[in-house]
């Protein structure tokens, strides 16, 4: 039977999978990119370094996968797996009915699990990942609405020559809505604290 599922629920069973795995080490340190190698600038080993990037990011991929198959049988869902890279990061989407609950109010759950996985992927490579999970299309849907609201947005400044400040978002949101607003030709900011941070978009 499928139980209530909560960022602390999820927190409890990620947990679960590192004490299963005797992986129980928390990072302590940021890992940056790597830096490209010394004579990238040769064609050959540009593409090199190009197939190096895509056969990291595809393993973080399969990574992710193995991860979030077996805490989505710890919480009773079902759901398929897609895979993909997304410019420069893995991209991985669950999707199957009955999924809203690994959603949660305004994303809250699916930002757990998407952390969590991240984490997953650091202890078994070593590497920060920035990889993007999605639940039932909830995050490309968001993208969509917000990329209307920042083109709206940006229309409002343009025409009042103000700055106009939004309403309080998670960082998701605010880089989809700093990338639209870079789009349209105008520059955007962020204040405040979290979890009330918020985007500013300035004008021209």
């Amino acid at each position: 039977m499928t139980q209530d599922v909560t960022p602390e629920s999820i927190d409890d069973a990620g947990q679960d999978l590192a004490d299963d795995a005797g992986q129980n080490e928390t990072p302590t340190e940021t890992v940056t990119d790597a830096q490209p190698a010394a004579g990238t600038d040769d064609p050959a080993n540009a593409r090199e370094s190009e197939s190096g990037r895509l056969e990291r990011l595809e393993n973080e991929g399969d990574i992710a996968a193995d991860y979030l198959e077996e805490l989505l049988d710890i919480a009773d869902f079902d759901g398929d797996l897609d895979m993909d890279v997304e410019g420069d990061r893995a991209a991985v989407s669950i999707v199957g009915a009955d999924l809203l609950q690994l959603v949660g109010p305004r994303g809250e759950v699916l930002d757990a699990l998407q952390e969590l996985t991240r984490l997953a992927v650091y202890r078994e490579t070593g590497e920060r990942s920035r990889l993007m999970l999605d639940i039932s299309g909830f995050r490309a849907d968001k993208r969509t609405q917000l990329e209307a609201l920042a083109s709206e947005k940006c229309a409002e400044v343009r025409e009042s020559g103000r700055r106009l400040e939004l309403d309080p978002m998670s960082p998701f949101e605010r880089k989809v809505v700093h990338d639209a607003v870079a789009a349209a030709g105008l520059a955007s900011e962020s204040e405040g604290v979290e979890p009330r941070r918020f985007v500013v978009i300035l004008p021209e």
